[in-house]
Protein backbone atom coordinates (compact mmCIF):
# COMPACT_ATOMS: atom_id res chain seq x y z
CA UNK A 1 0.00 0.00 0.00
CA UNK A 2 2.93 2.16 1.25
CA UNK A 3 4.58 2.05 -2.28
CA UNK A 4 1.30 2.36 -4.18
CA UNK A 5 0.68 5.70 -2.03
CA UNK A 6 4.21 6.91 -3.15
CA UNK A 7 3.79 6.18 -6.78
CA UNK A 8 0.47 7.69 -6.66
CA UNK A 9 2.52 10.98 -5.20
CA UNK A 10 4.91 11.02 -7.22
CA UNK A 11 2.25 11.07 -10.45
CA UNK A 12 0.70 14.23 -8.80
CA UNK A 13 1.17 16.82 -11.35
CA UNK A 14 1.95 19.29 -8.33
CA UNK A 15 4.95 17.38 -8.07
CA UNK A 16 6.71 18.32 -11.48
CA UNK A 17 4.47 21.47 -12.23
CA UNK A 18 3.63 23.34 -8.90
CA UNK A 19 2.72 26.38 -10.33
CA UNK A 20 0.69 25.53 -13.03
CA UNK A 21 -1.40 22.61 -10.99
CA UNK A 22 -1.91 25.03 -8.53
CA UNK A 23 -3.27 27.67 -10.75
CA UNK A 24 -5.52 25.17 -12.83
CA UNK A 25 -6.98 24.64 -8.97
CA UNK A 26 -7.00 28.21 -7.57
CA UNK A 27 -8.16 30.38 -10.24
CA UNK A 28 -11.96 28.35 -10.23
CA UNK A 29 -12.11 28.29 -6.63
CA UNK A 30 -11.72 32.40 -7.20
CA UNK A 31 -14.55 32.79 -9.66
CA UNK A 32 -16.74 30.80 -7.46
CA UNK A 33 -16.48 32.78 -4.70
CA UNK A 34 -16.70 36.27 -6.26
CA UNK A 35 -20.03 35.18 -7.81
CA UNK A 36 -21.86 35.26 -4.32
CA UNK A 37 -21.26 38.86 -3.44
CA UNK A 38 -22.16 39.95 -7.16
CA UNK A 39 -25.34 38.34 -6.60
CA UNK A 40 -26.04 39.85 -3.31
CA UNK A 41 -25.32 43.77 -5.39
CA UNK A 42 -27.50 42.52 -7.98
CA UNK A 43 -30.61 41.47 -5.27
CA UNK A 44 -29.78 44.73 -4.06
CA UNK A 45 -29.92 46.99 -7.20
CA UNK A 46 -33.33 45.62 -7.70
CA UNK A 47 -35.27 45.80 -4.80
CA UNK A 48 -34.14 49.23 -4.32
CA UNK A 49 -36.20 50.62 -7.15
CA UNK A 50 -38.88 49.51 -5.17
CA UNK A 51 -38.13 51.67 -2.38
CA UNK A 52 -36.66 52.48 1.16
CA UNK A 53 -38.90 50.21 3.33
CA UNK A 54 -37.75 47.03 0.96
CA UNK A 55 -34.42 47.63 0.68
CA UNK A 56 -34.06 47.90 4.31
CA UNK A 57 -36.24 44.55 4.75
CA UNK A 58 -33.56 42.81 2.21
CA UNK A 59 -30.87 43.81 4.31
CA UNK A 60 -32.74 42.60 7.77
CA UNK A 61 -33.21 39.16 6.00
CA UNK A 62 -29.95 39.22 3.94
CA UNK A 63 -27.94 39.28 7.57
CA UNK A 64 -30.22 37.34 9.61
CA UNK A 65 -29.98 34.35 7.22
CA UNK A 66 -25.96 35.17 7.18
CA UNK A 67 -25.82 35.20 11.19
CA UNK A 68 -28.02 31.38 10.58
CA UNK A 69 -26.00 29.73 8.12
CA UNK A 70 -22.83 30.68 9.22
CA UNK A 71 -22.56 28.03 11.35
CA UNK A 72 -22.75 25.38 8.84
CA UNK A 73 -19.53 26.06 7.08
CA UNK A 74 -18.05 22.82 8.59
CA UNK A 75 -20.24 21.07 6.11
CA UNK A 76 -17.99 22.33 3.28
CA UNK A 77 -14.79 22.22 5.07
CA UNK A 78 -14.73 18.87 6.81
CA UNK A 79 -16.30 16.71 3.99
CA UNK A 80 -13.87 18.31 1.59
CA UNK A 81 -10.44 17.24 4.28
CA UNK A 82 -12.42 14.14 4.62
CA UNK A 83 -12.80 12.59 1.31
CA UNK A 84 -9.32 14.60 0.18
CA UNK A 85 -7.91 12.29 3.02
CA UNK A 86 -9.34 9.13 2.22
CA UNK A 87 -8.94 9.30 -1.58
CA UNK A 88 -5.33 10.23 -0.64
CA UNK A 89 -4.95 6.84 1.35
CA UNK A 90 -6.55 4.97 -1.87
CA UNK A 91 -10.04 4.22 0.37
CA UNK A 92 -12.45 5.00 -2.15
CA UNK A 93 -15.40 3.22 0.05
CA UNK A 94 -14.91 6.28 3.26
CA UNK A 95 -14.74 9.00 0.70
CA UNK A 96 -18.21 7.60 -0.22
CA UNK A 97 -19.24 7.11 3.54
CA UNK A 98 -18.28 10.98 4.78
CA UNK A 99 -19.98 11.99 1.54
CA UNK A 100 -23.41 9.94 2.21
CA UNK A 101 -23.20 11.11 6.12
CA UNK A 102 -22.40 14.70 5.36
CA UNK A 103 -25.26 14.70 2.30
CA UNK A 104 -28.03 13.56 4.33
CA UNK A 105 -26.50 15.46 7.53
CA UNK A 106 -26.87 18.88 5.73
CA UNK A 107 -30.20 17.99 4.22
CA UNK A 108 -31.57 17.26 7.87
CA UNK A 109 -30.07 19.73 9.28
CA UNK A 110 -31.74 22.26 6.42
CA UNK A 111 -35.09 20.85 6.73
CA UNK A 112 -34.74 21.35 10.96
CA UNK A 113 -33.44 24.99 10.96
CA UNK A 114 -36.27 26.02 8.18
CA UNK A 115 -38.88 24.70 10.40
CA UNK A 116 -37.23 25.74 14.21
CA UNK A 117 -36.64 29.40 12.55
CA UNK A 118 -40.55 29.76 11.56
CA UNK A 119 -42.33 30.37 14.49
CA UNK A 120 -39.67 33.21 15.35
CA UNK A 121 -39.47 35.46 12.36
CA UNK A 122 -41.56 38.39 13.82
CA UNK A 123 -39.24 38.49 17.15
CA UNK A 124 -36.04 37.80 15.13
CA UNK A 125 -36.58 40.74 12.69
CA UNK A 126 -37.67 43.02 15.48
CA UNK A 127 -34.39 42.36 17.72
CA UNK A 128 -32.73 43.12 13.77
CA UNK A 129 -34.04 46.38 14.33
CA UNK A 130 -37.12 46.21 11.49
CA UNK A 131 -39.77 48.46 12.01
CA UNK A 132 -43.60 48.18 11.69
CA UNK A 133 -42.94 49.02 8.01
CA UNK A 134 -40.36 46.50 7.35
CA UNK A 135 -40.58 43.74 9.55
CA UNK A 136 -43.21 42.35 7.42
CA UNK A 137 -41.65 42.00 4.18
CA UNK A 138 -38.24 41.39 6.18
CA UNK A 139 -40.38 38.09 7.52
CA UNK A 140 -41.75 36.90 4.83
CA UNK A 141 -38.16 37.16 2.94
CA UNK A 142 -36.73 34.88 5.13
CA UNK A 143 -39.67 32.52 5.24
CA UNK A 144 -39.48 31.84 1.82
CA UNK A 145 -35.55 31.73 1.57
CA UNK A 146 -35.90 29.17 4.35
CA UNK A 147 -37.70 27.03 1.49
CA UNK A 148 -34.02 26.55 -0.04
CA UNK A 149 -32.16 25.89 3.46
CA UNK A 150 -32.03 22.13 2.58
CA UNK A 151 -31.00 22.96 -0.88
CA UNK A 152 -28.68 25.11 0.57
CA UNK A 153 -27.16 22.79 2.88
CA UNK A 154 -26.87 20.11 0.79
CA UNK A 155 -24.95 22.13 -2.03
CA UNK A 156 -22.16 23.03 0.67
CA UNK A 157 -21.62 19.61 1.22
CA UNK A 158 -21.38 18.19 -2.04
CA UNK A 159 -19.59 21.08 -3.19
CA UNK A 160 -16.93 20.14 -0.33
CA UNK A 161 -17.01 16.56 -1.71
CA UNK A 162 -16.06 17.92 -5.33
CA UNK A 163 -13.12 20.04 -3.94
CA UNK A 164 -11.75 17.12 -2.24
CA UNK A 165 -12.04 15.30 -5.05
CA UNK A 166 -9.87 17.98 -6.44
CA UNK A 167 -12.84 18.96 -8.49
CA UNK A 168 -12.74 22.77 -8.86
CA UNK A 169 -14.44 23.26 -11.80
CA UNK A 170 -17.96 22.06 -11.30
CA UNK A 171 -18.65 23.85 -7.94
CA UNK A 172 -17.49 27.16 -10.66
CA UNK A 173 -19.94 26.33 -13.16
CA UNK A 174 -22.74 25.42 -10.16
CA UNK A 175 -22.11 29.01 -8.85
CA UNK A 176 -22.05 30.82 -12.32
CA UNK A 177 -25.63 29.53 -13.82
CA UNK A 178 -27.17 29.67 -10.21
CA UNK A 179 -26.42 33.09 -9.95
CA UNK A 180 -27.08 34.06 -13.59
CA UNK A 181 -30.65 32.16 -12.76
CA UNK A 182 -31.06 33.70 -9.46
CA UNK A 183 -30.43 37.10 -11.01
CA UNK A 184 -32.90 36.28 -14.02
CA UNK A 185 -35.43 35.12 -11.59
CA UNK A 186 -35.63 38.28 -9.53
CA UNK A 187 -35.81 40.57 -12.59
CA UNK A 188 -39.08 38.25 -13.52
CA UNK A 189 -40.37 37.74 -10.02
CA UNK A 190 -39.65 41.03 -8.46
CA UNK A 191 -40.98 43.26 -11.33
CA UNK A 192 -43.36 40.76 -12.51
CA UNK A 193 -42.22 40.80 -16.12
CA UNK A 194 -44.80 38.64 -18.83
CA UNK A 195 -46.92 36.01 -16.64
CA UNK A 196 -44.71 36.59 -13.33
CA UNK A 197 -46.73 38.21 -10.99
CA UNK A 198 -44.68 41.27 -9.36
CA UNK A 199 -43.96 39.52 -6.15
CA UNK A 200 -41.40 42.92 -4.98
CA UNK A 201 -39.22 41.03 -2.00
CA UNK A 202 -40.83 37.90 -1.75
CA UNK A 203 -39.93 37.85 -5.46
CA UNK A 204 -36.22 37.58 -4.92
CA UNK A 205 -36.89 35.56 -1.70
CA UNK A 206 -37.77 33.08 -4.48
CA UNK A 207 -35.46 33.53 -7.23
CA UNK A 208 -33.06 32.63 -4.65
CA UNK A 209 -34.79 29.30 -3.30
CA UNK A 210 -34.99 28.44 -6.68
CA UNK A 211 -32.14 29.05 -7.95
CA UNK A 212 -30.53 27.00 -4.91
CA UNK A 213 -32.17 24.27 -5.35
CA UNK A 214 -31.34 23.85 -8.71
CA UNK A 215 -27.86 23.93 -7.80
CA UNK A 216 -28.66 21.30 -5.23
CA UNK A 217 -29.66 19.03 -7.59
CA UNK A 218 -26.53 19.85 -10.12
CA UNK A 219 -23.98 19.35 -7.98
CA UNK A 220 -25.84 16.27 -6.79
CA UNK A 221 -25.78 14.18 -10.04
CA UNK A 222 -22.70 15.20 -10.42
CA UNK A 223 -21.15 13.95 -6.86
CA UNK A 224 -23.31 10.87 -7.33
CA UNK A 225 -21.67 10.67 -11.10
CA UNK A 226 -18.13 11.23 -9.69
CA UNK A 227 -18.28 9.65 -6.06
CA UNK A 228 -21.20 7.26 -5.73
CA UNK A 229 -22.10 8.30 -2.21
CA UNK A 230 -22.98 5.83 0.20
CA UNK A 231 -26.44 6.06 1.91
CA UNK A 232 -25.40 3.28 4.21
CA UNK A 233 -24.54 5.81 7.05
CA UNK A 234 -21.61 4.90 9.85
CA UNK A 235 -23.00 6.97 13.13
CA UNK A 236 -18.84 7.39 13.35
CA UNK A 237 -18.76 9.81 10.10
CA UNK A 238 -21.87 11.63 11.36
CA UNK A 239 -19.78 12.33 14.78
CA UNK A 240 -16.74 13.44 12.95
CA UNK A 241 -18.68 15.90 11.25
CA UNK A 242 -20.60 17.30 14.70
CA UNK A 243 -17.15 17.57 16.44
CA UNK A 244 -15.42 19.34 13.15
CA UNK A 245 -18.74 21.58 13.29
CA UNK A 246 -18.62 22.24 17.18
CA UNK A 247 -14.63 23.36 16.69
CA UNK A 248 -15.44 25.55 13.68
CA UNK A 249 -18.95 27.00 15.32
CA UNK A 250 -16.34 28.41 18.27
CA UNK A 251 -13.84 29.74 15.82
CA UNK A 252 -16.26 31.77 13.72
CA UNK A 253 -18.31 32.96 16.94
CA UNK A 254 -14.82 34.30 18.10
CA UNK A 255 -14.20 35.78 14.73
CA UNK A 256 -17.71 37.30 14.84
CA UNK A 257 -17.38 38.69 17.95
CA UNK A 258 -14.02 40.60 17.37
CA UNK A 259 -15.56 42.00 14.14
CA UNK A 260 -18.64 43.06 16.52
CA UNK A 261 -16.18 44.42 19.34
CA UNK A 262 -14.17 46.01 16.58
CA UNK A 263 -16.94 47.89 14.78
CA UNK A 264 -18.61 49.08 18.27
CA UNK A 265 -15.60 50.70 19.18
CA UNK A 266 -15.31 52.37 15.57
CA UNK A 267 -18.73 53.55 16.05
CA UNK A 268 -18.18 54.64 19.31
CA UNK A 269 -15.88 56.56 18.28
CA UNK A 270 -17.66 58.97 16.57
CA UNK A 271 -20.02 58.75 13.50
CA UNK A 272 -16.62 60.06 10.90
CA UNK A 273 -14.91 56.75 12.42
CA UNK A 274 -17.89 54.70 12.30
CA UNK A 275 -18.27 55.68 8.63
CA UNK A 276 -14.82 55.26 7.57
CA UNK A 277 -14.76 51.69 9.87
CA UNK A 278 -17.68 50.48 7.61
CA UNK A 279 -15.89 51.24 3.90
CA UNK A 280 -12.29 49.59 5.19
CA UNK A 281 -14.21 46.18 6.55
CA UNK A 282 -16.30 45.81 3.60
CA UNK A 283 -12.82 45.78 1.20
CA UNK A 284 -10.96 44.18 3.74
CA UNK A 285 -14.11 41.21 3.70
CA UNK A 286 -13.51 41.32 -0.21
CA UNK A 287 -10.03 40.88 -0.47
CA UNK A 288 -10.38 37.71 1.65
CA UNK A 289 -12.02 36.62 -1.40
CA UNK A 290 -8.75 36.46 -2.90
CA UNK A 291 -6.74 34.61 0.29
CA UNK A 292 -9.53 32.20 0.82
CA UNK A 293 -8.86 30.97 -2.83
CA UNK A 294 -5.22 30.07 -1.79
CA UNK A 295 -6.49 28.47 1.63
CA UNK A 296 -9.15 26.08 -0.20
CA UNK A 297 -6.88 25.01 -2.61
CA UNK A 298 -4.00 24.04 -0.43
CA UNK A 299 -6.57 22.00 1.80
CA UNK A 300 -7.80 20.38 -1.06
CA UNK A 301 -4.02 18.87 -2.34
CA UNK A 302 -2.69 18.90 1.46
CA UNK A 303 -5.69 16.76 2.35
CA UNK A 304 -5.26 14.28 -0.52
CA UNK A 305 -1.11 14.02 0.18
CA UNK A 306 -1.82 14.00 3.76
CA UNK A 307 -4.39 11.32 3.33
CA UNK A 308 -1.11 9.18 1.46
CA UNK A 309 0.61 9.84 4.74
CA UNK A 310 3.42 11.36 2.31
CA UNK A 311 4.33 14.79 5.22
CA UNK A 312 6.92 15.62 2.62
CA UNK A 313 4.78 16.47 0.03
CA UNK A 314 2.15 18.13 2.52
CA UNK A 315 5.02 20.28 3.79
CA UNK A 316 6.05 20.95 0.02
CA UNK A 317 2.25 22.28 -0.40
CA UNK A 318 2.00 24.15 2.72
CA UNK A 319 5.33 25.67 1.45
CA UNK A 320 3.94 27.24 -1.67
CA UNK A 321 0.33 27.70 -0.04
CA UNK A 322 2.55 30.75 2.22
CA UNK A 323 4.52 31.80 -0.53
CA UNK A 324 1.73 32.61 -2.43
CA UNK A 325 -0.60 33.48 -0.07
CA UNK A 326 2.46 36.16 1.27
CA UNK A 327 2.90 37.48 -2.19
CA UNK A 328 -1.10 38.12 -2.72
CA UNK A 329 -0.90 40.03 0.59
CA UNK A 330 1.87 42.51 -0.37
CA UNK A 331 0.75 42.79 -3.66
CA UNK A 332 -2.88 43.40 -2.06
CA UNK A 333 -0.95 46.31 0.28
CA UNK A 334 0.53 48.04 -2.59
CA UNK A 335 -2.81 48.49 -4.46
CA UNK A 336 -3.87 49.75 -1.55
CA UNK A 337 -1.99 52.14 -0.80
CA UNK A 338 -1.48 52.96 -4.55
CA UNK A 339 -5.31 53.57 -4.61
CA UNK A 340 -6.19 55.13 -2.14
CA UNK A 341 -7.47 58.68 -3.14
CA UNK A 342 -9.35 56.67 -5.60
CA UNK A 343 -10.81 54.06 -3.28
CA UNK A 344 -11.57 57.09 -0.42
CA UNK A 345 -13.24 59.02 -3.19
CA UNK A 346 -15.80 55.63 -4.28
CA UNK A 347 -16.19 54.54 -0.97
CA UNK A 348 -16.80 57.76 1.91
CA UNK A 349 -17.80 61.15 1.69
CA UNK A 350 -15.23 63.92 2.03
CA UNK A 351 -16.35 64.91 5.62
CA UNK A 352 -14.34 61.85 6.59
CA UNK A 353 -11.68 61.35 4.37
CA UNK A 354 -8.94 63.09 7.41
CA UNK A 355 -10.34 59.79 9.55
CA UNK A 356 -10.57 57.00 6.51
CA UNK A 357 -6.71 57.96 4.87
CA UNK A 358 -4.55 56.88 8.02
CA UNK A 359 -6.66 54.00 9.02
CA UNK A 360 -7.05 52.57 5.20
CA UNK A 361 -2.85 52.88 5.28
CA UNK A 362 -2.61 50.41 8.75
CA UNK A 363 -5.08 48.22 6.79
CA UNK A 364 -3.10 47.88 3.52
CA UNK A 365 0.09 47.53 5.62
CA UNK A 366 -1.48 44.05 7.94
CA UNK A 367 -2.34 42.54 4.62
CA UNK A 368 0.53 40.48 4.05
CA UNK A 369 0.58 38.97 8.00
CA UNK A 370 -3.36 38.42 7.20
CA UNK A 371 -2.23 36.47 3.91
CA UNK A 372 -0.50 34.55 5.66
CA UNK A 373 -3.48 33.59 8.43
CA UNK A 374 -5.63 32.68 6.03
CA UNK A 375 -2.86 30.18 4.38
CA UNK A 376 -2.34 28.58 7.56
CA UNK A 377 -5.71 27.82 8.43
CA UNK A 378 -6.31 26.14 4.89
CA UNK A 379 -3.15 24.30 5.71
CA UNK A 380 -4.25 23.01 9.18
CA UNK A 381 -7.88 22.43 7.74
CA UNK A 382 -5.97 19.94 4.99
CA UNK A 383 -4.28 17.54 7.96
CA UNK A 384 -7.89 17.94 9.98
CA UNK A 385 -6.28 20.16 12.68
CA UNK A 386 -9.22 21.57 13.45
CA UNK A 387 -8.98 21.85 17.84
CA UNK A 388 -5.61 23.58 16.75
CA UNK A 389 -7.31 25.96 14.44
CA UNK A 390 -9.84 26.61 17.24
CA UNK A 391 -7.35 27.28 19.99
CA UNK A 392 -5.76 29.28 18.13
CA UNK A 393 -8.38 31.75 17.12
CA UNK A 394 -9.40 31.58 20.90
CA UNK A 395 -5.90 32.87 21.63
CA UNK A 396 -5.70 36.07 19.10
CA UNK A 397 -9.28 36.59 19.63
CA UNK A 398 -8.93 36.79 23.83
CA UNK A 399 -5.39 38.85 23.15
CA UNK A 400 -7.19 41.22 20.81
CA UNK A 401 -10.67 42.13 22.42
CA UNK A 402 -8.39 42.48 25.54
CA UNK A 403 -6.92 45.24 23.63
CA UNK A 404 -10.55 46.22 22.44
CA UNK A 405 -11.54 47.37 25.54
CA UNK A 406 -8.68 48.61 26.62
CA UNK A 407 -8.50 51.35 23.98
CA UNK A 408 -12.34 51.78 24.58
CA UNK A 409 -11.67 52.65 28.07
CA UNK A 410 -8.58 54.84 27.58
CA UNK A 411 -10.40 56.66 24.06
CA UNK A 412 -6.68 57.63 22.72
CA UNK A 413 -6.82 59.98 19.63
CA UNK A 414 -6.97 58.41 16.30
CA UNK A 415 -9.28 55.61 17.50
CA UNK A 416 -9.77 54.19 13.98
CA UNK A 417 -6.09 53.71 13.60
CA UNK A 418 -6.05 52.16 16.67
CA UNK A 419 -8.79 49.19 15.89
CA UNK A 420 -6.93 48.53 12.57
CA UNK A 421 -3.82 48.31 14.67
CA UNK A 422 -5.52 45.42 17.17
CA UNK A 423 -6.91 43.85 13.77
CA UNK A 424 -3.42 43.61 12.89
CA UNK A 425 -2.37 42.21 16.35
CA UNK A 426 -5.42 39.78 15.88
CA UNK A 427 -4.43 38.30 12.64
CA UNK A 428 -0.43 38.39 13.56
CA UNK A 429 -1.49 35.80 16.40
CA UNK A 430 -2.78 33.46 14.01
CA UNK A 431 -0.76 33.61 11.48
CA UNK A 432 2.35 32.91 14.43
CA UNK A 433 0.44 30.02 16.08
CA UNK A 434 -0.18 29.03 12.30
CA UNK A 435 3.50 29.17 10.74
CA UNK A 436 5.05 27.58 14.15
CA UNK A 437 3.03 24.35 14.05
CA UNK A 438 4.17 23.94 10.73
CA UNK A 439 7.83 25.66 11.14
CA UNK A 440 9.83 24.16 12.83
CA UNK A 441 6.71 22.17 14.23
CA UNK A 442 6.48 19.37 16.95
CA UNK A 443 6.59 15.98 17.00
CA UNK A 444 3.07 15.78 17.64
CA UNK A 445 1.49 18.68 14.65
CA UNK A 446 0.12 16.73 11.85
CA UNK A 447 3.25 18.21 9.75
CA UNK A 448 5.53 18.03 12.05
CA UNK A 449 8.98 16.81 11.01
CA UNK A 450 8.70 13.62 13.79
CA UNK A 451 5.24 13.76 12.88
CA UNK A 452 3.94 9.68 13.65
CA UNK A 453 1.95 9.53 10.56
Amino acid sequence: MSQTRSTATQQHPFRTKPARTFLSLAVPVLFSLVAEPLTGLADTAFVARLGEAPLAALGVGTMTLSAIFWAFNFLSIGTQTEVAQALGGGNREKAADTCGAALLLSCSLGVVTALAALPFLHPIVTFMGADETMAPLAAEYIRLRLVGAPALLVTLAGIGALRGLQDMRTPFWVACIVNIMNILLDWLLIFGIGPFLALGVSGAALATSCSQWAGAAWTLAVVWKRLRPSWHIQLHDIKKLFTIGGDLFVRSGMVILFLLLGTRAATAAGTDAGAAHQAIRQFFIFTALFLDTFAITGQSLIGLFFGQRDIAASRLVASFVCRWSLWTGCLLSVVMLAGQKGIAWLLVPASVLDTFIPAWVVAALIQPVNALSFATDGIHWGTGDFRFIRNAMVAASTTAIAALICITYLQPAAMLNWVWGITGLWTTVRAGFGLYRIWPGSPSAPLGRSSPL
